[in-house]
């Protein structure tokens, strides 16, 4: 421990100083920050895939049941999503986590940090899967195959879930990736602000802050590395996205 202390604050191995042990420099303890920024990019990843996996399974139910249902049903699930379009999702994340956090003892907040996350960012990103499969759902309802699954007497759900979702699935897929790269983001900041995961958890968002209090004082690359490489993971996902709506979209086949 004590030699890995006499290693902090090394810059980039190819500034004066540098070891090329240490392709990134190392941070205020001496850890590389190449193998930190690494195991940050797999904590937000598994905390974006599991946010959206929650929302998806949230929003696409309430997306079906309203489009199909209708009516009453239809018109409170969607004042519902207009609520809580009316609040940032950074600000609503905020919000949930605090009063999880203020209704769960403080021995446990570590523990549960990982779970709180993703319940607050699923929770804020749910209603734009609810508002695209209501939207497909109402086309796919009037098609010929769901009258004829009617006349028979299939049941509702078995109608939704077996027979307008395969339909409607495509949109959803193309909007889930954008969204883990939103998810990411989310992360990231609410890591930034302090309530994120827990501070000795090297997610982007904690390498960013923490690097962020010796921005000031020369050893830059531990803010900035961080950055750049939520910058391009966040970037790489979006391009996936793109290319994902082109080749699931029939008019450019």
């Amino acid at each position: 421990m004590s030699h890995r202390l006499r290693q902090h604050f090394l810059p980039p191995a190819w500034m004066e100083g540098g070891n090329w042990k240490f392709v990134l420099g190392t941070d205020d303890q001496g850890r590389d920050m190449f193998s930190a920024i690494l195991y940050g990019l797999r904590v937000s990843l598994e905390i974006g895939l599991s946010s959206v996996l929650i929302s998806i399974v949230i929003g696409v139910s309430l997306g079906l049941i309203s489009g199909y249902a209708g009516g009453m049903t239809d018109t409170f699930i969607m004042r519902f999503c207009d609520v809580m379009l009316s609040f940032p999702a950074i600000l609503l994340a905020l919000l949930i986590d605090g009063v999880i956090r203020a209704i769960l003892p403080e021995s446990v907040h570590d523990q549960a940090a990982y779970g709180v996350l993703i319940f607050a960012i699923s929770l804020s990103g749910w209603v734009r899967y609810a508002r695209t499969v209501r939207g497909a759902t109402l086309t796919e309802k009037k098609r010929d195959y769901v009258q004829a699954a009617q006349l028979f007497g299939v049941s509702s759900m078995r109608i939704m879930f077996t027979h307008i979702l395969p339909n409607v699935m495509g949109p959803v897929l193309v909007l889930a990736t954008v969204q883990v790269a939103t998810a990411i983001i989310t992360e990231a900041t609410l890591s930034f602000l302090g309530v994120g995961v827990p501070p000795t958890t090297p997610s982007l968002g904690t390498l960013i802050r923490v690097g962020n209090e010796f921005l000031f004082s020369g050893e830059w690359w531990l803010a900035i590395f961080p950055g750049v490489a939520l910058i391009l993971f966040v970037l790489t996902i979006n391009l996936l996205g793109d290319w994902l709506r082109d080749a699931l979209n029939p008019k450019l086949q």
